[in-house]
């Protein structure tokens, strides 16, 4: 009935969606088997994409010929770049979006790609001959052949709900748990454990007093996630913004008795930052109120996402203390808020290609590797299906440096530390992020890709070759020319900068605090004309790169140290317990985890630099 396919992903979810992005965009094809067709790439949690650390990685997934920046863009509502006032390092984009339209429109760019299949079924389990993947078995006792399988089984495995003292078997409200996976892994000898996540109430947004809330706009000059041609933002929704109080407290305090996270009920860990509305009272008593964003779900609906409301206490404790929340004294409920519980398995068990030590051929990515999050479940579903091309070819996997961008971060993470709470990416995790701004994502990736072999970048490729010599100009021009005392001094003064004494090249003076590239266009007719010529992309990214010179210089030689460690492989063959002058715990984690490189095997928790030493010396150097 089926072909052997290259490459099977099971889960629909943003990491299956992107995993069959990634592996049709290397020339594979692709069967995506999902339990419902109707709820591909759904936004199971907040409408929203994007965020601290999390824009960025929207932005290299794009950078890698993914499509969820192109989707948010086509499907946003509002759009805001955070933490504007701090260093462009920080600086972060979110957008909310349609939660109709994104699903609706991922679907649209899936079935228009000619090399992906569908198949509306669950799969119960996989087929495993000699060590080796060979396809899915499905509920209908069918098997679908294939050379690779990337599983992104989301919170599906094994799926429990938890409102209340209620709980029923679910991967998803109103859709059932995926059963026979989780046990056939263990029965493979994989490693699994129990993680926890959570959703707030839906409301009517009908019933809620807005003018009792704060407004949150978006930008006034939106921007977007994809370098491509995507659409800019013309109208947009505003977001609002109130607070629980003392009152809303005492009454979910109420049905604290009845909680599942507080009567044992669920075993699995949350997120440490992002945690219900219960724990974050449990756990900060001292505060009188925590902060709520009202996000609305579309452009033509009323259902409103309460931000910051997640709860698993029973419907009419929470139906009672949302009340008594500002604004929302009338306010109905659609649905109540819940926790789901659901199976993992450590992602130390994987290689950096997010291949399986244990089976061949086999991948998983998403919130089955202990993720939270979008952005990190599709990033991870990205290198797994470019990897899992790649494997069919034996060619040389794709493995991006922490240096290099956010996920390999991301995975870096995953593989050497793994977890044991749902793992959240922070720019505070990237030990280089000046180089990792969300601006040069294009600039850092897309060549990489294109030098492996992906499909449809000429154009990407061409828009970055561009930018780097516009970039160039640029630079060149702040380098070459200089500004008059007389038509600076005004601009300095009214930026409490010291004033100009003599003619000056521009590059220094641009690199003063408070001082901008569009300030300065204003002092000097010659320099507004030359500009002219560069978009706005191409004029922030040079202004960043001309300011902050001296620290991206600083960064670059710490990661040509670090990549001298990168360089010097180790081999999987390599037997540690025979090492007698390594720690114990060292032996115990490199024979677990096999490091490729030293690098990697200096970032394994219970390594420590005098082990590193050790293997060194092994290896003559």
């Amino acid at each position: 009935m089926f072909p052997e396919y290259d490459v099977i992903v099971v889960g629909a979810g943003h990491a299956g969606c992107e995993a069959a992005v990634g592996a049709a965009n290397m020339g594979a094809k692709v069967m995506l088997v999902t339990m419902n067709m109707n709820t591909i790439a759904q936004m199971s949690c907040n409408p929203a994409m994007g965020g601290v650390a999390k824009g960025q990685i929207v932005r290299e997934i794009d950078a890698l010929g993914g499509y969820s920046g192109m989707v948010t863009d086509h499907t946003m509502i509002q759009f805001r770049m955070l933490n504007k006032s701090k260093g462009p390092a920080m600086w972060s984009p979110r957008a909310q979006s349609d939660r109709m339209l994104f699903a609706a429109e991922w679907r649209k760019r899936l079935e228009n790609n000619p090399l992906i299949d569908f198949w509306q079924e669950m799969a119960t389990g996989l087929v495993v001959k000699n060590g080796v993947v060979k396809g899915v078995k499905t509920s209908l006792g069918l098997e679908i052949p294939s050379k690779t399988v990337i599983l992104t089984n989301g919170t599906f495995l094994n799926g429990i709900i938890h409102i209340g003292e209620k709980q029923f078997g679910g991967g998803r409200a109103g859709e059932r748990a995926a059963k026979g996976l989780t046990e056939q892994l263990q029965e493979l000898g994989f490693e699994s454990g129990r993680m926890k996540t959570g959703t707030p109430p839906r409301v009517d947004g009908r019933s809620l007093d807005w003018e009792a809330m704060e407004t949150q706009p978006g930008d006034e000059v939106p921007s977007k996630f994809s370098y491509t041609d995507t659409p800019t933002l013309k109208k947009q929704r505003p977001c609002h913004i109130t607070y629980t109080n003392k009152e809303v407290h005492e009454t979910l305090k109420e049905g604290f008795n009845r909680s599942p996270m507080f009567n044992g009920r669920i075993q699995g860990l949350g997120p440490r930052y992002c945690p219900s509305i219960e724990d974050k009272i449990d756990r900060f008593a001292q505060r009188d109120r925590h902060q709520l964003f009202v996000e609305p779900e579309g452009w033509d609906t009323c259902e409103i996402y309460v931000n910051g409301f997640s709860s698993s206490l029973p419907e009419d404790v929470q139906y009672k203390a949302m009340r008594k929340i500002r604004g929302f004294e009338n306010a109905k409920m659609f649905r109540p808020g819940y926790a789901i519980e659901y199976d993992f398995f450590q992602p130390t068990q994987l290689r950096a290609t997010l291949e399986t030590r244990l089976v061949k051929n086999l991948f998983f990515a998403g919130q089955i590797n202990g993720t939270t999050g979008y952005e990190e479940a599709g990033a991870q579903g990205m290198m797994a299906g470019i990897n899992a091309a790649l494997a069919i070819k034996d060619q040389e996997p794709f493995i991006l440096k922490r240096s290099e961008a956010y996920i390999g971060v991301l995975i870096d993470d995953l593989i050497n530390k793994g977890t044991t709470e749902p793992y959240r990416m922070f720019t505070s995790r990237a030990e280089y992020r000046i180089l990792l701004r969300q601006d040069n994502a294009d600039m850092r990736l897309t060549p990489l890709v294109k030098a492996i072999g992906m499909l449809h970048l000429d154009e990407r490729m061409a828009r970055v070759n561009e930018k780097n010599e516009a970039v160039e100009q640029i630079k060149k021009y702040f380098r070459k020319n200089s500004i008059h005392p007389d038509q600076a001094n005004s601009y300095l003064d009214s930026k409490n900068s010291s004033k100009m004494k003599q003619r000056d090249k521009l590059l220094p003076l641009l690199t003063r605090p408070h001082i901008t590239i569009e300030g300065l266009r204003g002092c000097q007719a010659e320099l507004d004309n030359y500009l002219k010529g560069f978009d706005n992309e191409c004029l922030e990214i040079a202004e960043i790169a001309m300011k902050y010179e001296g620290y991206i210089k600083k960064e670059e030689e710490l990661v040509g140290k670090m990549n001298r460690l990168e360089s010097v492989n180790l081999s999987e063959k390599l037997d540690y317990s025979q090492f007698v002058s390594l720690s114990a715990e060292a032996r115990e984690k490199l024979n677990k985890l096999k490091p490729r490189t030293i690098g990697q095997a200096s970032r394994i928790s219970g390594v420590s630099p005098s082990d590193v030493s050790v293997l060194l010396v092994h290896l003559g150097r």
